[in-house]
């Protein structure tokens, strides 16, 4: 169960920076409300996640997987490019994201 609220936390951060693109530095209101909407709703859900996991793991998941869903969605919303070594660099996100899961014993409290 853990995971799915982290899940959410990690949707809703990813919302919420979508929005704070769209919102043109909080000048359109309605990307700036879903902005804030959405990080409060992330930051309260990665909070639930603590009860059961170390900051730590729960940090790294929550950001790793974050920057790699907002590269994905700048590029295919916002036409942003990556280069072969921000591509590198996110897949060795991901492979630190799966180590941790898959290897660590610190998963769970």
């Amino acid at each position: 169960m853990h995971y799915l609220v982290l899940v959410l936390a990690i949707v809703t951060e990813t919302i919420g920076t979508t929005a704070l693109q769209a919102s043109q530095q909080f000048t359109r209101i309605w990307p700036s409300v879903i902005c804030t909407v959405s990080y409060a709703a992330s930051f309260y859900l990665l909070a639930l996640t603590l009860k059961v996991m170390p900051v730590g793991i729960v940090y790294a998941i929550w950001s790793g997987l974050g920057i790699v869903f907002i590269a994905l969605i700048g590029y295919i919303i916002f036409g942003q490019k990556l280069d072969l070594p921000a591509m590198f660099g996110l897949a060795l996100i991901l492979s630190g994201i799966l180590i941790i899961h898959l290897f660590s014993g610190n998963t769970t409290h």
